[in-house]
């Protein structure tokens, strides 16, 4: 390797918000984060699903008026006829 182009690593204590710490190498001084492994939702298994129901729900309502259109339009030729005997 060549000499005089490679950052210098510290040894650095990680700050997370919700109080850990931990030890890890940086070529920065200091870090505080907003998530760590030990409060991240994922890693501690309080993950929220999100509303996939409401998302179908939402995309259902979108495409039933597309869809209720042609019917509409369907049944009104169907009573066309039986409105003019």
């Amino acid at each position: 390797m060549k000499d005089k182009i490679h950052p210098q690593l510290h040894e650095v204590n990680v700050h997370c918000a919700c109080g850990s710490e931990f030890v890890t190498r940086s070529t920065k001084k200091e870090l505080r984060v907003e998530v760590c492994a030990a409060c991240h939702p994922f890693f501690t298994g309080k993950q929220k699903l999100m509303d996939t129901a409401g998302r179908v729900e939402k995309f259902n309502r979108k495409y039933a008026k597309k869809e209720a259109a042609p019917a509409v339009a369907e049944a009104a030729v169907e009573a066309a006829p039986e409105a003019n005997q």
